[in-house]
Formats: C-alpha cells, sequence, structure tokens
C-alpha cells in the first residue's frame, strides 16, 4: 500500500497529518472501576463529605424557633383518639423540638403558628419538614386533613407551603401525632411484640427554601449511578453511566458547589437520559415493557389496630391526592371497600376529595372484595360475601364494579378463587406473595388459573416480587429480568409505593421513574417503563393477546403458599369465632327468609345482618383471621366478635318469633328442635338443661323429637376391661382405648380393623416449633423431628350410656398446661353414619410448641383429600418431589379424609384448619404457642372438638353432610305448639337428586323492594336467593322442589353472586320427585364443583 501522496505537477511527498499530538502529555492510567464507582457513594451521601457534597446545597435557606415555629400540643388521655372538633377544643400547652411523646399509641394534637422570614418569602418552593419518628396528619385551620407527614426511614416528613402563607403574617394549622411509627410499634424486629411505653422525640419542625435543581441533579445522579452499579460490566451502557457521573462530580467539585456547577451538571446528565422535569417524558412512542403502578398496601390489621388503621388512610390517601395534583401520570390503585367506607365516615371532606380523583380516573378502586380477605380459612359463603358486599360497595359509590381481584399479600390461595372470581364480574387476578416460597420457585408470571369446575381468570404475579417496590432503578429492571412467561408477553407490572403500614408513593418514587424512562429513551438497555395506565388497561392487553391467539400457561387447583403454615392454626380462638359466626349467619338467613314468607308484617332484617356480615368480612383479614397480628388486635376482634354474637342472637330470637317458635323456660312445655341444613337427618342429641338424651330426626326446618328411656333398641356401652384399658361399642364399631389412645377401632359390618397393629390414634403429640422467622406464620418441616407422644395421668368413665358412652383422659402436658379428652360413641340411629368423637377442654401455657392429634390408620393411597371452600382439594401423602414435600402442612375445612377403593376414614372438626397425611398418618393440627407478633398467643383455656368417620365404599355425600351435622346441631328448645304454616314455610324449597348437590345458602335478594337499604336501585317483587354447589367432583343433576302453596314463584333463574340478571329456567309442575302436593319443580345439572346461584322471582 503506498502511504505517501504526490502533489500535483510534481514535487516531494507528503506525510498524512494526524490530530493526535505528536508527543504525549504524560501517562494516563487504566480507571479502576471499583474506585471509581465507590466513588460515587460521595456526592450524595450524608456521611463525613456532607457539608461538601450536593448534601450541602439542597437548600437555600432554613428558619426554626419560637420565633418563626410555635409548637403547642394537647395530649388527650387514656390512649384515645379524638375528632379534630374534640381536640382542639381543649386547652394547648408550649412543647418544643426535643420534646418527647408518649407513650405507644398514644395520640397528640400539635397546634402551630407558623410564620415565614422575609428572607425565605421570595424564594421559589418552601416546605415545612416535621419529623417526630412517628406517623401524623395535617390539618387546617378549619378542619381539614390535608396529608400525611411519616418520619424515620420510610418517610415522608414534608409539606409545601402554600403561597398565602409567604405574607410575612402567622399562619395556623395542626398535626395530629400518633405515637407508632409506619410499622407499628416494636424496637428493632418489627414482628416482636410492642412495648407499651416507647416514646418519640420530635427532632425536626423547620422552615425551609428547597433548591430544585439541586434537588433534581440528586435523582438524576441516583438513577445513573444506579445504572453504573447494575448494568452489566461488559456493556457499554454501564460504562458511559460511571463517566457521566464522574463528570458530574467533577464539574460540581471545579464549580465549587455554586448553582452553576449545578445546572451543569444535569446538563451532562442529559447526555444520558432525556429531558425529565415533566410527564412529556411518557409521551415518545417507543413501546413500554414495564407498565408502573401506584399502589398504598395497608394492612387493616397487622401490628397496629383498627383505630390506627382509619388514620392510616387518611394519611396515605392525602397523599396521593396532592401528588396526582402535582404529577399528571400519577395513577394511583387501591382496594378494600371497608377502607373506603371508614373513610367515607370518618373523613368525609377526604373521601369527596378521592371520589373527584376516581371520577377523573388518576385514584383507582380495585380487587372486588370488602378487604384483602384470607382465603384459605374462610368459608364457601363468606368469599361469595368479601365479593358480594365489596363489589356493591364500589358500584353504589363510584358507579362500576371491580374488573380485578387483587391479592398481593395472602398466605395462599384457594382452588375456587377463580369461579368465584368469574361470578362476581372480575377475570383477572393479580399477586405476588407466590414469590416469597421457601422450597419451590413458582413457575409462571402471566397464566391462566383454573378452579376445580374449570372456571379460569387471568393472572399477573409482579416480576418484581413485591408490591411496595421503591420505584429504584433495579425494579424497574426487575419486572423484566425475572419475568418468567416471556415466551408469551414481555410486559410486566411495577406495582410500587410504600406498603403494610401504608404511605404509598411518594414524589422522590415518581421522579425516579421518569428518569428511568428518559434514561431507556435516550441510552437504552433498561426495560422502558410508562405511567398513566390503570391495571384494567394492563390486564386487556394481556386479554386482547390470549383473544388474537396468545396460549398462557395453565394452573390447575390451588396457589399453595410455601409459607406461613402455622396460620392455619395460630390464635384458634379467633378461628373458632369465625367458624361459629359463619354458621350462625347460615341460621339467620334462613330463619329470617322462612318468617318473612310465613309473616308478610315480619321485615327481613338486611341491616343487621349487613352490619354482622361487615364485621365477619372484616376479622377475615389476611392478618387477623390467620392469627399473625400483635395481641392489641385481637382484644379489638374478640369484642366485636362478642358483639357479632349479640347481635345475631337478637335476630335469631326475633326470627323464631315471627316463626312463633318461642321458647320457654317450663320444661313442662313441648320439646322442639329446628335444623337448617337442607336435609333430613336423625341424631340422638341432649336435652337442654337435662341430664335426658332425645332421639331427634326430620328437617330441613322442624324435626320431631322423642325423649329416650333405657329401653332402646340400639345401645352403645361401655367397660373396663383391666386397669386403665377400656372398651366402648355400639352396633357399628368395638374401640379398645389404652392410656386415652385408640389402639383398635373395627368396624363390626365390614369386620375390618382400622389402627395398624402396635400404633395408637388419638395420640396427642407434642413438637418444638421454633420457625425460621415468621413466629406466628411459619411451621417448618424439621419441626417433625421433635416429635414427643403426652402420656395420660388417667382414664375415668363419664357416661355409662345406653344412648351415649364416654371416657375421659386426663394429660398433663406441663408444669402449667393440660387437657382433657372425652371420647363419646352414641348409640347407633338407622342408617345414620356413626362416628367417634373427641371433645376437649385445654389449659394451654407453652412456649413455641405445637400440640397435634394423630390418627394412623390402615389404609393406603398417594392421595388424601381435604374440604376446601364449595369443593375438595386433593393432595400427595408421600414427599416424592420438593412440590410434594412442601405440603407437610396443609389446610382443611370441616373434615380430611384418606381413602383406598371401598373404605376411608374421614376426621371431621368444628374449629380447626391444620391438617397432614404422610403416609398413613393423619394429623390434625391443634395449639401453637408462637410469642411473635402477639406473645400471649393462644395462652388459657381451649374447648374444641373432632371426631373419626369411618365409611364403608369411597369418600362420598356421607362425609360432607356428617361433617355439617357435626358443626351444626339441632337447635333443641320448649316452647309452645309449632303452627302448620311455620312448618311449612320452612321446608317450601328442598333440593332433591344428587346426594352430591348441597343447597348450602337461602337468603332474599339483596335488593328486593321490601329488602333494600336504597344503596342500589331496587328490583321490584319478593325473591329468594338459593346457592347449591356440587361437592364431589362430578356432574350432578337434582331439582329444586317449591311448595306452591307457600310461594307463588313466577320463574327461576340462574344468577351470579351479584344477582344480576341471568338465565330463565323452566318452571313445571311435578316434574322431580313429589315433595309437595302442589308443586313447582325445576331441574338443574352442575358441572363437577360448580357454584350456582338460583334467584326464584316471588
Amino acid at each position: 500500500m503506498n502511504v505517501t501522496s504526490k502533489p500535483m505537477g510534481g514535487g516531494k511527498p507528503q506525510m498524512p497529518s494526524s490530530s493526535l499530538p505528536k508527543l504525549v502529555p504524560g501517562p494516563v492510567g487504566q480507571q479502576i472501576h471499583s474506585i471509581y464507582i465507590e466513588r460515587l457513594g460521595q456526592f450524595t451521601s450524608n456521611g463525613q463529605y456532607s457539608s461538601q457534597n450536593l448534601q450541602a446545597a439542597m437548600y437555600e435557606g432554613r428558619a426554626s424557633g419560637d420565633e418563626y415555629v410555635k409548637l403547642q400540643v394537647y395530649s388527650p388521655p387514656n390512649l384515645t383518639r379524638p375528632t379534630f372538633d374534640e381536640a382542639t377544643s381543649h386547652e394547648f400547652k408550649d412543647t418544643h423540638v426535643g420534646a418527647s411523646f408518649g407513650p405507644s399509641w398514644s395520640t397528640h394534637w400539635i397546634r402551630i403558628e407558623l410564620k415565614v422570614p422575609r428572607k425565605l418569602q421570595c424564594k421559589e418552593r418552601l416546605e415545612f419538614l416535621w419529623d417526630a419518628d412517628n406517623e401524623g396528619l395535617i390539618w387546617t385551620e378549619d378542619g381539614e386533613p390535608l396529608q400525611g407527614l411519616t418520619g424515620g426511614g420510610k418517610r415522608r416528613i414534608e409539606w409545601i407551603l402554600p403561597d398565602s402563607f409567604r405574607d410575612g403574617k402567622s399562619h395556623r394549622f395542626y398535626i395530629e401525632m400518633a405515637c407508632n411509627n409506619i410499622m407499628g410499634n416494636a424496637i428493632g424486629d418489627i414482628i416482636q411484640p410492642p412495648p407499651p411505653n416507647r416514646y418519640f422525640q420530635l427532632k425536626l419542625a423547620d422552615i425551609v427554601a428547597v433548591n430544585l435543581e439541586a434537588r433534581a441533579l440528586f435523582l438524576d445522579f441516583w438513577i445513573i449511578g444506579d445504572a453504573a452499579r447494575e448494568f452489566p460490566q461488559d456493556s457499554w451502557e454501564e460504562h458511559q453511566a460511571l463517566q457521566i457521573c464522574n463528570e458530574i462530580m467533577d464539574t460540581f467539585i471545579a464549580g465549587h458547589g455554586t448553582q452553576d456547577s449545578i445546572l451543569q451538571g444535569r446538563q451532562i446528565a442529559r447526555k444520558y437520559m432525556s429531558n425529565v422535569d415533566s410527564s412529556k417524558v411518557y409521551e415518545s412512542e417507543k413501546e413500554p415493557h414495564v407498565y408502573a403502578i401506584g399502589h398504598c398496601h395497608i394492612d387493616t390489621t397487622w401490628l397496629w389496630p383498627w383505630a390506627e388503621t382509619k388514620r392510616k388512610i387518611a394519611r396515605s390517601w392525602s397523599n396521593q391526592c396532592d401528588l396526582m395534583d402535582r404529577y399528571p401520570e400519577h395513577r394511583f390503585t387501591c382496594s378494600q371497600a371497608q377502607q373506603y367506607k371508614w373513610l367515607e365516615k370518618l373523613y368525609p371532606t377526604l373521601y369527596d376529595r378521592v371520589k373527584s380523583k376516581v371520577k377523573e380516573g388518576t385514584f383507582q378502586p380495585i380487587g372486588g372484595s370488602w378487604v384483602e380477605h384470607d382465603t384459605n380459612l374462610p368459608g364457601g359463603e363468606s368469599l361469595v360475601r368479601q365479593f358480594l358486599y365489596g363489589q356493591r360497595y364500589f358500584e353504589s359509590r363510584f358507579g362500576e364494579r371491580c374488573k380485578t381481584f387483587w391479592l398481593p399479600d395472602t398466605f395462599g390461595y384457594s382452588s375456587q378463587l377463580p369461579q368465584l372470581c368469574r361470578l362476581a364480574g372480575m377475570g383477572r387476578f393479580f399477586t405476588q406473595k407466590l414469590s416469597w416460597n421457601n422450597i419451590n420457585n413458582f413457575l409462571h408470571t402471566t397464566f391462566s388459573w383454573v378452579a376445580l369446575d374449570g372456571s379460569q381468570v387471568l393472572c399477573h404475579m409482579a416480576p418484581d416480587n413485591t408490591y411496595t417496590a421503591e420505584a429504584d432503578f433495579g425494579d424497574v429492571n426487575r419486572s423484566i429480568t425475572q419475568h418468567k412467561s416471556m415466551d408469551q408477553d414481555n410486559t410486566g407490572l411495577l406495582v410500587f409505593g410504600y406498603g403494610d403500614g401504608g404511605g404509598g408513593p411518594t414524589s422522590e418514587m415518581l421522579e425516579k421513574l421518569r428518569r428511568c424512562r428518559g434514561l431507556s429513551d435516550k441510552t437504552g438497555r433498561l426495560p422502558r417503563v410508562k405511567m398513566g395506565d390503570s391495571v384494567d388497561d394492563y390486564f386487556t392487553r394481556l386479554e386482547k393477546k390470549a383473544e388474537n391467539g396468545t396460549q398462557f400457561a395453565t394452573w390447575y387447583g390451588e396457589l399453595y403458599f410455601e409459607l406461613h403454615r402455622g396460620t392455619y392454626t395460630s390464635q384458634a380462638n379467633t378461628k373458632w369465632n369465625n367458624r361459629q359466626c359463619e354458621i350462625m349467619l347460615h341460621e339467620i338467613e334462613y330463619l329470617a327468609t322462612a318468617a318473612t314468607l310465613r309473616d308478610s308484617n315480619y321485615q327481613y332484617p338486611k341491616k343487621g345482618i349487613d352490619d354482622i356480615w361487615e364485621d365477619v368480612l372484616l376479622c377475615q383479614f389476611h392478618d387477623t383471621l390467620p392469627g399473625s397480628s400483635i395481641e392489641l388486635v385481637y382484644h379489638d376482634s374478640d369484642e366485636l366478635y362478642a358483639q357479632v354474637f349479640k347481635a345475631g342472637e337478637k335476630l335469631l330470637k326475633d326470627a323464631m318469633s315471627a316463626l312463633e317458635l318461642n321458647t320457654s323456660t317450663s320444661h313442662e312445655s313441648e320439646l322442639k328442635a329446628v335444623s337448617t341444613l337442607p336435609w333430613g337427618r336423625v341424631e340422638i342429641a341432649k336435652v337442654p338443661d337435662s341430664e335426658e338424651y332425645a332421639l331427634v330426626s326430620g328437617g330441613p326446618g322442624m324435626a320431631s323429637v322423642e325423649k329416650l328411656t333405657g329401653n332402646g333398641t340400639s345401645t352403645a356401652s361401655i367397660e373396663e376391661l383391666e386397669n386403665g384399658t377400656f372398651q366402648l361399642s355400639n352396633e357399628q364399631f368395638r374401640i379398645m382405648v389404652e392410656k386415652g389412645a385408640i389402639i383398635s377401632l373395627v368396624d363390626l359390618s365390614e369386620d375390618r380393623e382400622l389402627i395398624p397393629r402396635g400404633q395408637k390414634a388419638n395420640q396427642l403429640v407434642i413438637f418444638d416449633d421454633k420457625p425460621l422467622y415468621w413466629q406466628a406464620w411459619d411451621v417448618e418441616v424439621y419441626h417433625l423431628r421433635s416429635r414427643q407422644e403426652l402420656l395420660p395421668s388417667k382414664s375415668y368413665i363419664v357416661e355409662k350410656g345406653p344412648h351415649i358412652v364416654s371416657l375421659c383422659t386426663e394429660t398433663k402436658i406441663s408444669e402449667d398446661s393440660w387437657i382433657k379428652t372425652t371420647i363419646s360413641l352414641a348409640a347407633s340411629v338407622g342408617q345414620r353414619p356413626s362416628y367417634i368423637e373427641m371433645s376437649s377442654e385445654v389449659e394451654w401455657r407453652e412456649t413455641m410448641k405445637f400440640l397435634k392429634v394423630e390418627f394412623p390408620v390402615d389404609i393406603r393411597n398417594t392421595e388424601a383429600s381435604y374440604e376446601t371452600q364449595f369443593g375438595i382439594n386433593r393432595r400427595p401423602t408421600h414427599y416424592n418431589t420438593s412440590w410434594d414435600m412442601a405440603k407437610f402442612e396443609v389446610c382443611c375445612h370441616r373434615w380430611a379424609d384418606l381413602s383406598e377403593a371401598g373404605y376411608g376414614v374421614s376426621i371431621l372438626n368444628d374449629s380447626k384448619y391444620g391438617f397432614a397425611t404422610a403416609g398413613n398418618m393423619m394429623r390434625l393440627s391443634l395449639l401453637r404457642a408462637p410469642k411473635a407478633p402477639d406473645a400471649h398467643a393462644d395462652m388459657g383455656r381451649h374447648h374444641f372438638r373432632y371426631a373419626i368417620l369411618p365409611h364403608a365404599g369411597p369418600l362420598d355425600y356421607r362425609t360432607v353432610r356428617t361433617a355439617r351435622e357435626f358443626n351444626h346441631p339441632f337447635k333443641l328448645f320448649h316452647g309452645s305448639p309449632t303452627p302448620s304454616n311455620t312448618f311449612s314455610a320452612m321446608r317450601s324449597i328442598q333440593l332433591t337428586g344428587s346426594p352430591a348437590l348441597v343447597l348450602d345458602t337461602i337468603k332474599r335478594g339483596e335488593d328486593d323492594e321490601d329488602v333494600s337499604r336504597g344503596e342500589l336501585p331496587s328490583r321490584k317483587g319478593r325473591s329468594v336467593i338459593l346457592r347449591i354447589y356440587e361437592s364431589l367432583g362430578g356432574k350432578a343433576r337434582g331439582c329444586i322442589c317449591i311448595d306452591r302453596d307457600v310461594l307463588a314463584v313466577k320463574k327461576i333463574e340462574k344468577v351470579n353472586l351479584l344477582e344480576d340478571d341471568g338465565e330463565d329456567l323452566v318452571l313445571e309442575d311435578d316434574m322431580c320427585d313429589l315433595t309437595f302436593a302442589n308443586q313447582g319443580s325445576c331441574k338443574i345439572e352442575l358441572r363437577p364443583f360448580e357454584v350456582a346461584t338460583f334467584r326464584l322471582q316471588l
């Protein structure tokens, strides 16, 4: 190659010129990457260089002290939380920065007289800074709540002063101080029991003039610095980010930290990100991958009581309204109708402000449920009412129902939720909790979740694995890098904002997201984030993809959470209260409906029923019913449950009075019985206030009662064979009990021994129970290694028959704890399945122990069956895979069953939910003793019942019905003769056909004109609502039979859970088995585990 050039016309050749100097000016070394990365922290930290770095330029002026900020306080007594008017009517006393306020959970109203000094009045931005390490709410002098304040770590301590404050005059406002921080009152470890005497020191009460450009540069540098730290080191984007940051620092140093150097630094930042100073940054047409939505998860209870939650709502939501005024792109979503209702009642002006934002589309209600409830423990009808009451509230207040079920923090998800969601008008579901699994990583991000009946919802789990993201660079990046469904869709939801204890998004978070978007558009590599859309917009795009052929992965059945398994057992008293409330509400609605059919003057108690349901639904919040809240919460819930039972008893009494089922204290009056279950039944029951027994048979509705004598043809017997060994027998079973445990259980008709040789059923066992961290929440698999059998001290016969025999065994658990277990066997009655009942009284004073009872059975199957809401979950009895082993403790409702071909054993219970089946060992969980967050959880006296129900043949309707009967005993009482029209009214609707069909609920229509409370348009006429489900997992046919002499039914519709107009069904005469003389009949067919709702229009 010729390296010279020849000039035209000849001459000497010329060497090519170069801009590179011939002589090197000096040595240049390779940057030591780690050092220059670590250097970045010097520019923004509050450490030893804060007087020389950007922190020193953040404020242009400051004023404090009595001349400018005069403080006075009123401290309400006895931990009361007075209203604004009540508090401001009292005398205030002087206070000051440095003063301490307490104790825990107390309230202090601070009156502030603020005057802006002349030197600050012309500054661009004035803020009032307040930090007492706790929470507060700013009120105007006129009693208008303005915004929340949160001191300490997760904080918003600033309030932008109105321009009207720049007049040099004194202006008054108030701060309602709550002596708790955003995560309660524990010191250090947040889940430890909070001390009662925590105090908070007021650290800051200043007026400041903010240097907005310095604050903006701080955020520019933060995000570009994150790119330098988090982008791959082998990428040019990472190296450029590092050079940009160091250039900004060098410029600031060279300019001695002047305003000009700050402005120059911002211009340097523009090399890496576009203009980020307005919402216009989101207006580029480049396709986004991450859709950010503001959220404020407020646990309705957890480390604070309900009373504080109500104030957290006001603090958090007022902040979001303020941010919406300042950031046009901000969209904020919040769930839980209960929280909106509290705001509506307690903060009406703030509620109106929220409502206006809802209308604008910036404040977005979501979820469709009353609270963010637990889904493992509530009964089926409770799940229905969560949706019914939630959707009705949102529709009545905001004109729309929710389309997306929102449940980010609940401890596992019931297998029937997709079906119930669809029936409540929601086809989408959002969560993220399965990212906490501590054994297996869940497989999907976006997928179709399928219920037991085949219903599906489209589910998205936030790829960032949180619902409280802080909108950092890493949050945006992980929203794609951790996405597990990229084959189907390459977008993710980013849910950001301080949560659990409230707070929500901050201006800093919104500014960071603007910069992330500007970085993506200018430089790239970071997934492009977008704001301004709703969660529903996001799901609509996913549904459109499905409509256009995208096949999302499917997940069938429960979303089992591989953590927090202890919540099936913790706080046993709360779980017992919930079960009893559900039973009571079932009875109230059944009897009140019958009363309205019989007596036109009786007013269906809709308000009373609604009030009770709302309280019960409130207590089903996912940190209340599961047992993971502080002690104060359970004091409150115990009081609320007591009020609920009192109100419910009155409604029951009123309904029974309308049915002329008046009770009498005279034992000479007629003995009567009522059953609210939808089938006929028979059992031996104890006569109230007597040692006598009666044979009760009949139902639904009224049943006949026959007092038993000692001459019955069927009897039960008990005898002591030798010291400590007892035999209990009836026509179905022979039972041998030794030291309180069942060593033999023989089914006489099948000639089958059910207890394996050498093993013991009804054996009480105790385990050491120290999970890795979450005490009230977790039980870990290793607890099984610490099994210890409890040995009884004595056994003795309590009842000798002939109707019921009972054997009591006393067992000392420790110096402070004991248990009395009474094994009872009733005489066999007809075809009724016989079971062995255990009733227990426990004094429980243990520390970190787990009490269970074991039932080894001579049954073999690789799966066991567990009742869930409206269906059955089948789970492994082996540990073949880590997914199988993870289910070492599971949730069941009224029964669990292990069956093989031809025979099985069911274990029934009246208030327990934790269970395990490993091989042939069935184990019912009874009591735990965690010490955090409630140091006294479960301490005290407990009463509960459980039973063994052996059955020839497969698991079938006998277990389903017997378990319900075990939980719904006949109501026996003395009273006057029952009128015939009462008898007719109570059994005027019956379900015939497949015994797998269960008529679960009978109630009045929500909007019947004689029932409606006016929240939604009323419906002409009267109606009765029936909820029926298929309970065993097969197609089932049946017939709704109506006594037309009692019910003038015009038509029958199949409707949804919200009781919208639905499909008209055929109503004919005597189409099914004849049940009534003048009968109307409607044939129905349900698919496996289908939940169906029918309206009988009168």
